[in-house]
């Protein structure tokens, strides 16, 4: 139990948010923004922690993150304030930015907030983007809500071998 005790001390005083991206580091810059091989032209924004690491997983990704830490949800007393989007506008502000990628969910909260993001950085001539949505693998259309399906016919892809 001492040492238990003694790991969550040395994990809350060794554990800081990265200073460029508001993701957690033991460093004051995490392993992926201090990366000289990634690419920090094009920013992934996501909610939280856990989505950096489910991008991450993919291996598809060499861009760089912005961690919001949530999304804007007024039934919840979240608004625009309470997250991490002026640090964004800076860095977009600041140039160098060719594309913000709005990796949010797919909830009316994570729309309202990718429309609040695209109202405060449209003006800065940069690519604003958002994760292709549509049918899952391996789902059954007959089974596919109206919304998701109208969406994956709207922005189909060319069939490729």
């Amino acid at each position: 139990m001492k040492k238990f005790g003694e790991s969550i001390i040395k994990l809350r005083s060794e554990i800081n948010y990265c200073k460029s991206c508001h993701s957690i580091s033991d460093s004051e810059t995490c392993s992926i923004c201090s990366d000289s091989g990634r690419d920090s032209s094009i920013i992934c924004v996501v909610e939280n922690i856990q989505d950096v690491m489910a991008v991450e997983n993919t291996r598809q990704f060499r861009g760089i993150y912005h961690v919001l830490g949530g999304v804007i949800s007024p039934v919840d007393g979240i608004g625009p304030a309470d997250l991490w989007i002026d640090s964004l506008e800076e860095k977009v502000k600041e140039g160098g930015v060719k594309e913000v990628i709005m990796a949010l969910s797919t909830t009316m909260e994570g729309d309202t907030t990718n429309f609040y993001l695209y109202r405060r950085l449209n003006k800065y001539n940069i690519l604003l983007t958002t994760l292709a949505r549509g049918v899952a693998v391996g789902d059954e259309l007959e089974y596919t809500d109206e919304i998701t399906l109208g969406r994956a016919i709207n922005n189909r892809n060319p069939y490729q071998q």
